[in-house]
C-alpha cells in the first residue's frame, strides 16, 4: 500500500493484498493517544519511524494523495477518525486513530460549535465527541495484537486509568452483541467467544518535553553528581522508563484493570519486557541544532568512513544517517566503549521485539500468579482479518440500514454505560441539582391556596427557581430547571387550577379549572374537570329598571346576565306593566342566525378624542317627534351627524342633514354592545338599555323627592329645569330660551326673575303665564351596597335640608360631562375606594309645548375607549310624563369588558358626554 486511506475504505477495497502474501499472518498495530501543540502529529510521525519511509504528511497542511483519501472514507464523526496504512513487506497492518485529543481535529471541532451554543450544549457536545472515541478505540482493541499509547510529555496521565475501565466496562456491556456479529465468521471458537484474537499487548510511548535534559559532556558517561562520582549503568531516560513503567503497573493493578488473568483484562502489558519507551525530544535551538548537523557531515567526510567511530562521534554519525524530523533515533548497540553504559535502543528495536512475538505465533503469556492460565492467540491472514474488521466496523462505527442496523443501534445504546465514569462533572452536577429540587419544590408550595391564578403560578415558579439557583450547578443545571417548570405545572394543572374568567367588575372565578354548563345541561361537581357556572362570591344590591325594587344579585360574567337577565327577572315583580319606549333589537329572519365575524371594518372601532369634541360641537336639529321615530334606525346605525348639542341653542332655522336609512341586518347578530366601533347595519340581540314611564309629570312631588329604596337621606330630590317656550302672541322665532341661557331670560332692574313662582311654569312679570315650562331633571348614582342618591354636578351630591326641594337649577350637570362613576358618600371601612357608577336619569316631562331629547353618550374609560350609545340614538321623550332611563350595569366591546376604574385611574376619563338632553319647542302647539 503506497499510502494511508481511512479504514472504511480499507475494508470495502479488494485486492489490497498481493498473491505472494495471501497465506501470511498479518500482525495488526494500533496507535492512538493525545498530541502536543505542535505543527506534525506525533503518532503518524511513529508510522513514518517505523515503516522507514515517509508515509503520513509531516504538517497538517500539507496532504499527500493518502491523506485526502484518508479524511474522505476515514471516520469523521466525533472528530475522530481511523487511517489504516498496510506494510506487507514487514507484515504489519497500522491503525492510527485521531481523535479531538489532537490538535488538528480539536481545531475542526471547534470551528464546527456555533457561537450561540450554550453550557450545557456544549457539554454534550464534547462528551459525545468522547463517547465516540470511546467506541473506536473498543474497535482497536477487539482487533489488534500490539497497541501503542503516544502521549505528548513524559509523565503518565491517570485520567487513561478511568478512561480503560470504562472501556471494560463497555466491552463486557458490547460482548453479547458483538458475538452476534462475527458469529458466522471463519474464525476459531476462542476468537467468536471474546470478540477478539488476542487480549492486545499496550505499550507506551511518552516524549521528552524539556522536564528533563542531560548535557552534551555528561550524556555519554551519565555522571548524576557534581564531583564526577561513579557513573551510572542506565542513561536518565532508561531510568525514566523503569519508573514509568513501575509506576503505571502500580496503578493499573491498583485499579483492577490489570489482574492475574490476562485473558479478563482488556489488555496487557509483559511482565518481563520493557513497555514504556521514552522518545527524546529535539534541540532547544533549531539553528544551533542544523549548525551542529554542518560541523558533524564536515567533521565525516574527512574521517574514514570505513573506520568505526567510538563515543558521541558515533552517535552522531548514525543520528545523521536515520533522524526522523521529530524523533532522535539512536544506536542500536548495548555498550558504549567510553564508560561502560548501555546504549537505549531505537524505537524500532523497542517495538519490534513485541510485534516478532506475534508474527512468530508465540502470542503473549503476560498472566502471573501462581496459577496463570494461558491466554488464547491466532494470528489471522489479512483477508480473514479484513472479513472480521469489516463486520466489526458495520455494527460499531458504520450505521448501515441492513441486517447490522439493529446490532448498531444496540451498540449505541450502550454508551450510557461510559457516563458514570468520563462525565464527572454531570455526575457532581446531577448530584447538586437533585438535592436542590426539593428545596425549589418547597418554596414553591410555600403559602399557596388550594386553588390559584396562573399570576399566582408564576411568582411562585419564580421563587422556586431563585431557591433552585441557590443551590444548583454545573451542565445539569438547565435540564433540571426545566424539570421543575414541568413538575410545578402538573402540581398546577392537577386539581389547583384557579378558573381564569374574570367577572365585568374584574373579579376572579372561585370554582377550580371547570366547564360551562351547555344548553339544557345541569352543573355537575363530580365531573372531571365539573362542570359548573362561574362565580365569584361577589354580591350586590342593584334597583330594577324603574328604580323602585331593590334584588340582590351575582356578580355577572356575560353581558347578558349584566345588562338584560337581572332587570328582566326583577321587572316581573315591579315594572313589566309600565309604559316603556323600546329600543330597537336584531330580528332573525333565518332559525339559526350567527354573530358577525371579527373581519368587519374596524376603522371606526376607537373614538379619538377629537371625535369626542366634534360631537359636541354638532348643530342640533328640530324635528318632531313623529320625525324622530322614524330616524330612530338610521341614528342607531351611526348615520346622524347631529346626534349631540349643547343644550338650549335654538335650532330654528338650521336645515337638517340627510341621513340615509340602512336595513339592519336579519342573518348576523351583534355579539356585544353598540358602540361608536361597531360596523354599520348590526343590532344586539337585546338591549342593554330602558327607557319606562313611571307616570305623568305630577307623580312626582318636588317637595318630597322619589319615594324609592336605598337613597341617601336628602338625596332624592330632581334638579329643577325651567325651559322659556313659545307665547302664542309672539312671532319672534328665538323666544325659545333657556332662563340661564340667552339674554331674555335675564330679569328687568328692579324686576324679579321668571319662573320663580311655581313649579310647573314659572309667571314672570310683563310675560304670559306659558312663557315658562319646569321640567325635572336627576342623574342617579349607585353603589354596590345598593345606596342611592342624585349628583347636581361632576363633584357635587344633592343634600336637600328640610322640604322644598332641591334649589340648584339642573344647567350645571347637563352642560358639563357628568362622572360615570365617583366616590360613594357612604365610604366603608376599608382602605379601597368605594364608587358608585350612574344607574339611571330621570326625567320630568311636563305637560307643555316642549319637546325634550334623549341622546346618552358614555364613555366608560380613556382613550381610545369608544363611545356607547342606545340602538337609537335619539329618542324624543313624550310630554306629561316621568321617565327613567336605566344605563347598562357593565360595558363590554368586542375586544373585552370595560372594568371599573381603578386606584390609580382618573375618574374624569370615565364620563356621560354632555348634551344628553336637549329641549325643542313643538311645531304645533297643544290647544
Amino acid at each position: 500500500m503506497a499510502a494511508p486511506v481511512g479504514i472504511g475504505a480499507l475494508l470495502r477495497c479488494e485486492g489490497v493484498e498481493d498473491a505472494l502474501y495471501k497465506e501470511e499472518g498479518v500482525c495488526v498495530l494500533g496507535v492512538f493517544g493525545k498530541s502536543a501543540l505542535q505543527s506534525g502529529s506525533a503518532k503518524e510521525a511513529l508510522i513514518n519511524v517505523l515503516a522507514d519511509k515517509h508515509v503520513f504528511p509531516l504538517f497538517s497542511g500539507s496532504s499527500g494523495g493518502g491523506g485526502g483519501a484518508g479524511e474522505k472514507s476515514g471516520v469523521v464523526e466525533g472528530g475522530s477518525s481511523i487511517k489504516a496504512y498496510y506494510s506487507q513487506e514487514s507484515r504489519v497492518l497500522y491503525l492510527v486513530l485521531t481523535s479531538v485529543f489532537d490538535n488538528r481535529q480539536l481545531l475542526k471541532a471547534c470551528e464546527g460549535l456555533t457561537s450561540g451554543l450554550g453550557h450545557a450544549e456544549a457539554h454534550d457536545f464534547w462528551k459525545g465527541a468522547e463517547k465516540e472515541h470511546c467506541l473506536q478505540l473498543l474497535f482497536l482493541f477487539s482487533l489488534c495484537h500490539v497497541l501503542l499509547l503516544v502521549h505528548p510529555t513524559c509523565s503518565f496521565d491517570v485520567t487513561y486509568d478511568r478512561l480503560f475501565r470504562a472501556l471494560d466496562a463497555l466491552r463486557q456491556k458490547a460482548l453479547p452483541l458483538l458475538r452476534g456479529a462475527i458469529k458466522d465468521c471463519p474464525v476459531s471458537k476462542e476468537w467468536k467467544m471474546n470478540c477478539r484474537p488476542c487480549p492486545p499487548r499496550l505499550l507506551f510511548v511518552f516524549q521528552m518535553n524539556g522536564a528533563l535534559r542531560v548535557s552534551s559532556s555528561s550524556g555519554g558517561n551519565g555522571n548524576d553528581g557534581p564531583g564526577g562520582d561513579k557513573p551510572k549503568k542506565h542513561s536518565p531516560r532508561r531510568r525514566l522508563q523503569h519508573a514509568l513503567e513501575d509506576q503505571i503497573y502500580r496503578i493499573f493493578r491498583k485499579s483492577r484493570v490489570l489482574t492475574n488473568q490476562s485473558s479478563n483484562c482488556l489488555f496487557t502489558v509483559p511482565a518481563n519486557q520493557a513497555f514504556v519507551y521514552v522518545v527524546p525530544g529535539p534541540d532547544e535551538d533549531p539553528i544551533s541544532s542544523l549548525l551542529g548537523q554542518l560541523r558533524s557531515n564536515c567533521a565525516l567526510r574527512e574521517n574514514d568512513a570505513g573506520t568505526p567511530v567510538p563515543g558521541p562521534r558515533r552517535y552522531q554519525q548514525m543520528r545523521h544517517s536515520n533522524r526522523q524530523p521529530s524523533f532522535n533515533v539512536e544506536n542500536n548497540g548495548f555498550f558504549s566503549s567510553s564508560g561502560g553504559q548501555l546504549v537505549d535502543c531505537t524505537l524500532k528495536e523497542f517495538l519490534w521485539q513485541h510485534v516478532e512475538l506475534v508474527l512468530s505465533k508465540k502470542g503473549f503469556d503476560d498472566s502471573v500468579g501462581r496459577n496463570p492460565q494461558p491466554s488464547h492467540f491466532e494470528l489471522p491472514t489479512y483477508t480473514k482479518w479484513a472479513h472480521i474488521a469489516y463486520k466489526l466496523y458495520q455494527v460499531m462505527i458504520e450505521t448501515s440500514d441492513d441486517e447490522t442496523a439493529e446490532l448498531s443501534l444496540k451498540v449505541q445504546g450502550q454508551l450510557k454505560v461510559l457516563e458514570g465514569f468520563l462525565d464527572a462533572d454531570a455526575k457532581f452536577s446531577e448530584n447538586r441539582c437533585q438535592k436542590a429540587l426539593p428545596l425549589a419544590h418547597s418554596a414553591y408550595q410555600s403559602n399557596l391556596p388550594h386553588n390559584y391564578t396562573t399570576t399566582v403560578h408564576k411568582n411562585q415558579l419564580a421563587q422556586a427557581l431563585r431557591v433552585y439557583s441557590q443551590h444548583a450547578r454545573g451542565v445539569a443545571f438547565q435540564r433540571y430547571a426545566l424539570q421543575l417548570h414541568e413538575d410545578c405545572y402538573k402540581f398546577w394543572s392537577n386539581g389547583h387550577q384557579l378558573c381564569e374568567e374574570r367577572s365585568l367588575t374584574d373579579q376572579h372565578c372561585v370554582h377550580k379549572f371547570h366547564l360551562l354548563p351547555k344548553s339544557g345541561e345541569k352543573p355537575e361537581m363530580d365531573h372531571n374537570p365539573p362542570i359548573l357556572y362561574h362565580n365569584s362570591r361577589g354580591r350586590s344590591t342593584s334597583s330594577c329598571n324603574c328604580g323602585r325594587k331593590q334584588a340582590p344579585r351575582e356578580d355577572p360574567f356575560d353581558i347578558q346576565a349584566a345588562n338584560y337577565d337581572f332587570y328582566q327577572i326583577v321587572e316581573e315583580k315591579c315594572c313589566s306593566k309600565l309604559e316603556r319606549i323600546n329600543f330597537p333589537v336584531f330580528q332573525a329572519s333565518t332559525p339559526d342566525p350567527a354573530p358577525a365575524c371579527d373581519e368587519v371594518t374596524r376603522s371606526a372601532e376607537v373614538a379619538p378624542s377629537g371625535e369626542v369634541d366634534r360631537l359636541k360641537e354638532k348643530e342640533t336639529v328640530t324635528h318632531t317627534p313623529g320625525d324622530s321615530t322614524g330616524l330612530s334606525l338610521a341614528l342607531s346605525l351611526g348615520q346622524s351627524t347631529d346626534s349631540l348639542g349643547p343644550y338650549g341653542d335654538g335650532a330654528e332655522g338650521h336645515e337638517k342633514r340627510p341621513s340615509v336609512d340602512r336595513q339592519a341586518s336579519t342573518v348576523e347578530y351583534l355579539p356585544g354592545m353598540l358602540h361608536s366601533g361597531c360596523p354599520k347595519g348590526l343590532l344586539p340581540k337585546f338591549s342593554s338599555w330602558s327607557l319606562v314611564k313611571l307616570g305623568p309629570a305630577k307623580a312626582y312631588n318636588n317637595l318630597t323627592g322619589l319615594e324609592q329604596p336605598g337613597f341617601l337621606p336628602g338625596s332624592a330630590f330632581l334638579l329643577p329645569w325651567d325651559v322659556v317656550i313659545r307665547s302664542r302672541s309672539e312671532d319672534d322665532p328665538s323666544s325659545l330660551e333657556a332662563l340661564d341661557g340667552g339674554p331674555s331670560s335675564w330679569p328687568a332692574p328692579n324686576k324679579a326673575p321668571a319662573g320663580k313662582r311655581g313649579s310647573a311654569g314659572g309667571i314672570g312679570r310683563g310675560r304670559r303665564r306659558d312663557d315658562v315650562a319646569r321640567a325635572y331633571v336627576g342623574f342617579e348614582y349607585e353603589d354596590s351596597r345598593g345606596r342611592r342618591f342624585l349628583s347636581s354636578g361632576p363633584d357635587k351630591v344633592v343634600k336637600v335640608l328640610g322640604q322644598g326641594g332641591a334649589k340648584e337649577p339642573a344647567t350645571r350637570a347637563l352642560n358639563s360631562d357628568m362622572p360615570l362613576y365617583i366616590p360613594s358618600p357612604a365610604q366603608g371601612r376599608g382602605i379601597k375606594p368605594h364608587y358608585a357608577q350612574l344607574a339611571r336619569l330621570f326625567v320630568v316631562v311636563p305637560d307643555a309645548p316642549l319637546e325634550i331629547t334623549l341622546s346618552p353618550q358614555i364613555q366608560p374609560g380613556p382613550p381610545p375607549c369608544p363611545i356607547f350609545h342606545p340602538e337609537q340614538a335619539e329618542v324624543v321623550l313624550p310630554p306629561d310624563g316621568l321617565w327613567v332611563l336605566r344605563f347598562p350595569y357593565a360595558y363590554v366591546t368586542d375586544r373585552g369588558p370595560c372594568y371599573p376604574p381603578k386606584e390609580n385611574q382618573p375618574l374624569a376619563s370615565f364620563r356621560v358626554l354632555k348634551g344628553i338632553l336637549r329641549a325643542n319647542t313643538a311645531s304645533s302647539p297643544p290647544q
